[in-house]
């Protein structure tokens, strides 16, 4: 096993195809299928913050993933193909950017649930970014998607932070708390999630 910072601990290496693919099981652990789980979600986002930077409205970027490559095929001299890598660090959130002068840190999570969120799916660093983020002005927040029940909402990072504080991360946020702190985003064809409608009401620009 490794230690990643944080005390996290991840799997020994990852599996790669080739140098575009998703990172896969080794099998020298059981094999878990991850495949295409939030990535629509993630695809709505990412297709949203593309929009964003095309009209010129905002500069909103998902943040890569670090990896140490440790094995390196060439089975044709033109093409090299990773065989494994190693993740070298912990990630923090998912996206980040600038909107109208202000630094915006958001992470996306993804549920099956219908009545609450489980704060599993945070880690304690993500929350500690978040709060070193709020701390220097900066607007931090998370989207929660309810996959069962199509609704995505804007929480803010304070008061997941708060809550998560609380339960020491082992309980379940529930989504009439959600509803009541947060805000529904209205899915639309474009852009899919406009949450910076939510962030123009806060800076008082709607």
């Amino acid at each position: 096993m490794v230690n990643y910072p944080g005390g996290i601990r991840k799997s020994p290496a990852v599996k790669f195809d080739n140098a575009q693919s998703h990172p896969k099981s080794s099998s020298k652990t059981s094999p878990i299928n991850f495949a295409g789980r939030g990535m629509s979600f993630e695809a709505d986002i990412n297709a949203t913050n593309d929009y964003y930077l095309t009209h010129g409205l905002a500069v909103v970027h998902k943040k890569p993933t670090p990896v140490q490559i440790v094995h390196v095929e060439y089975p044709k001299r033109s093409r090299a193909k990773i065989t494994e890598a190693y993740f070298r660090e912990a990630s923090t959130t998912d996206y980040s950017g600038v909107y109208k002068g202000h630094y915006l840190d958001f992470e996306a999570k993804e549920t099956k649930q219908k009545l609450s969120f489980p704060l599993k799916n945070f880690h304690p660093h993500q929350i500690e970014h978040m709060k070193a983020v709020l701390a220097q002005g900066a607007i931090a927040f998370v989207l929660l998607h309810f996959s069962l029940l199509d609704e995505t909402y804007y929480f803010p990072a304070s008061n997941l932070a708060a809550f998560y504080d609380v339960h020491k991360g082992l309980k379940s946020l529930p989504i009439s708390q959600i509803r009541s702190e947060g805000q529904l985003i209205s899915n639309q064809q474009i852009p899919r999630i406009p949450y910076l409608d939510i962030i123009n009401q806060q800076l008082g620009l709607s």
